[in-house]
């Protein structure tokens, strides 16, 4: 069975070193995943590992042990926290009981009851564990789902079958309280191809319905029901910013998904719209989304609105849902994919129709499509084959081989300029971000949620686009950028450390001074002595 992860955190590395030589953990079952001096660092580590349990000491610089437990049950409620005091420190100590700690151990830590701490804590983790995982729970669970005729009514709003006088009396009957004024769709998709041993994809997918319906829908004033192997939210939103907060709620939520119970759930989330009438477009919307997960990947969510331009619209004519499979390869982007939904799109054409006359008006139809398509899109057909004139004349007459090179060619074209579109809307992110930076670097409480919430994105995508176009973490970008003025204002200036630190947004003289010589090796005060 996989081992559950520890993080060490205590100021006195010979403490940690300890810790780790003298105990048994893989004999407990447990793995130290990684160590920090300090509250600060401690944070960082948890953001990358997901650990299931931090040992901290209470007394650190820059962020003690209480304060980091504080964050840890605000951000990582289901992290179990461990805390050793002095025992000049009792009275403090027992604080802890309001922040929920797992334990609490006096220092020297003694070897011998940290490992029964442990046996115990273990057993904690292995229940919840198998609590997530019974399968009893599971099929009992699975037959108390949702009432059919509601469901039937929320798959009918999905897919725009609700007219206003039905919505009405169906909202009515059924007690949905949907107030708005504003909706938007949420899509989790389950993979089945990542199913933790000896469980069956099905009851995966319930399970994840069920931590949706518990962690998720209970915080949020909306409706949660199952649809093509999917769970769907329509959730009402009190204001049109509201969108990206849910994209980081359910960011979180994927994230831990994943560690805890195995799976690997992508959220696709829509765009909002005014009217209930209208979420069968934001349901769309987040469908596109999770398909997505092929560019940005999975275990995470993804919010139409910013990976797909704001001057585009995603949206299929009706007539078009034909080739829907084929305009969903150009949204994507691979080549290979194009082509192959080209041949097949060919294919079914070629089978399809048993006369001249059927098999010119199927054609024509296609050429119209795309026309619609690229219309969708803000975008003029005519710019990728000028060469072809009174196209609805000519392409009919085309064979087979030289209709499917035409086509493939068309499909290509217009990908690569969706592409161009969204690589554009990325770069322009990225530089809107860096002039925010720019702008209030000096600001002490400046951080990735301000500049996402400036910029409109959720923090998800924003990091992960980030990371892609830059190469380093939005918090690197910013500390890196702070460090760099500071090291022009010791060579131009004579401020003293701490007023340069408050320049940066640094109000601790301490904490700046360390992030410094984390990054330069030396004090601010020596750099200035002999600077490099």
């Amino acid at each position: 069975m996989e081992k559950y992860k520890v993080i060490l955190v205590d100021d006195e590395i010979e403490a940690i070193q300890a810790m780790e030589h003298k105990m048994d953990w893989d004999g407990l079952g447990f793995e130290v995943s990684g160590s920090a001096t300090n509250g600060v660092k401690a944070l960082e580590l948890v953001e990358n590992i997901q650990p299931d349990v931090v040992i901290t000491d209470i007394k650190m610089p820059y962020m003690n042990g209480l304060e980091l437990a504080q964050k840890l049950n605000n951000d990582y409620p289901n992290i179990h926290i461990i805390i050793f005091t002095g025992f000049d420190e009792f009275e403090y100590a027992k604080e802890a009981v309001h922040l929920e700690i797992e334990e609490y151990m006096l220092k020297p830590v003694n070897a011998v009851e940290l490992s029964d701490c442990m046996e115990r804590l273990k057993e904690t983790l292995n229940r919840e564990r198998e609590e997530k995982l019974n399968v009893k729970k599971l099929q009992n669970y699975f037959q108390d789902a949702l009432p059919v005729l509601r469901t039937n009514f929320f798959v009918s709003l999905i897919e725009g079958r609700v007219n206003e006088t039905e919505y009405e009396k169906f909202l009515s009957a059924y007690q949905i309280p949907l107030e708005g004024p504003y909706y938007c769709s949420v899509v989790f998709h389950t993979s089945e191809h990542h199913v933790p041993e000896g469980m069956n994809p099905l009851l995966l997918s319930m399970s994840v319905e069920h931590e949706i319906k518990e962690r998720i829908a209970s915080e949020l004033n909306c409706q949660e029901f199952m649809y093509l192997g999917n769970t769907v939210l329509i959730v009402s939103l009190d204001s049109e910013d509201k969108a990206t907060e849910l994209t980081d709620f359910c960011d979180r939520f994927c994230r831990w998904a994943n560690r805890v119970i195995g799976a690997v759930v992508t959220a696709g989330v829509g765009r909002y719209c005014d009217s209930l009438l209208n979420i069968s477009n934001s349901y769309e919307g987040a469908r596109k989304a999770v398909s997505y997960r092929v560019l940005y990947g999975t275990a995470r969510a993804i919010n139409i609105a910013e990976v797909v331009p704001r001057e585009q619209t995603v949206a299929v004519q009706s007539e078009d849902t034909k080739m829907h499979e084929l305009f969903k390869t150009i949204y994507l982007g691979n080549v290979k994919d194009i082509e192959s939904a080209v041949e097949r799109e060919v294919e079914k054409l070629h089978k399809s129709a048993a006369t001249v006359n059927q098999y010119h008006l199927s054609v024509m139809e296609m050429v119209g499509a795309f026309y619609r398509f690229c219309a969708n899109n803000f975008m003029d057909f005519n710019d990728f084959f000028e060469e072809k004139e009174n196209l609805y004349e000519k392409v009919p007459e085309l064979d087979k081989a030289t209709l499917m090179k035409w086509m493939k060619k068309a499909a290509v074209a217009i990908s690569e300029k969706l592409k161009s579109a969204r690589n554009n809307t990325s770069r322009r992110l990225i530089t809107d971000a860096k002039n925010v930076v720019a702008e209030r670097y000096m600001e002490p409480d400046f951080s990735l949620d301000t500049v996402c919430s400036v910029l409109g994105v959720s923090n998800s995508y924003f990091s992960t686009i980030f990371k892609k176009e830059t190469g380093k973490s939005f918090i690197t970008y910013l500390t890196d950028y702070r460090m760099d003025v500071a090291v022009r204002l010791i060579v131009e200036t004579n401020d003293k450390s701490y007023e340069i630190g408050e320049k940066v947004g640094y109000l601790d003289a301490n904490y700046f001074s360390y992030v410094f010589k984390k990054k330069f090796g030396v004090s601010p005060s020596k750099y200035r002595k002999s600077p490099e």
